[in-house]
């Protein structure tokens, strides 16, 4: 990875971070969603820096869609989604800094002292590795996704039947 690629990559990595304290850090869940969706876009951008086009795609595309309908439901169903109200996000925040700072450093010591292997001498081209995915895809995970896509259909139309008003048509 050249030098320039590694930069954008370091910067793109701190924008990710920054929108993700961001998602914590608003009082509105509109904006918090959309802060999420920018961490999830940047993400997608960090592979398309490392050479994974499919999976920046793929990112992009999923969370876009995923957090426009969140942002959609959270405006529909909350009682102050623009949080302009007296309502705090937050709980137990002693506890939850506490948590984060001990999890930050086991991450750091894991990351530290784990005995990484040697990096692969030959990575194979971009359009080999979209080929593997790809095959990988279609063949053991396909039934899986299939069975996944299926089900979040079916809990959709259903949650969409039951919120709708049952009309009582007797003439």
């Amino acid at each position: 990875m050249s030098t320039f690629r590694l930069i954008i990559l370091i910067l793109l990595g701190l924008g990710a971070i920054w929108f993700a304290w961001r998602v914590f850090m608003t009082s509105s869940m509109v904006r918090s969603a959309f802060s999420l969706l920018a961490a999830m876009a940047i993400l997608g951008a960090m592979f398309l820096v490392m050479r994974a086009e499919f999976l920046a795609v793929l990112q992009i595309m999923m969370m876009a869609t995923e957090m426009s309908i969140m942002a959609i439901f959270m405006m529909m169903y909350m009682m102050d989604p623009g949080g302009m109200g007296d309502m705090d996000m937050s709980h137990q925040k002693k506890a939850s800094i506490s948590m984060a700072v001990v999890a930050g450093m086991a991450v750091i010591l894991i990351v530290g002292f784990s005995q990484w292997d040697s990096p692969i001498e030959k990575v194979p081209a971009t359009a080999q590795q979209n080929y593997d995915l790809g095959m990988e895809l279609m063949k053991r995970s396909m039934m899986i996704f299939e069975t996944a896509g299926t089900s979040i259909l079916v809990a959709m139309v259903a949650a969409a039947a039951t919120a709708l008003p049952f009309k009582n048509r007797k003439k």
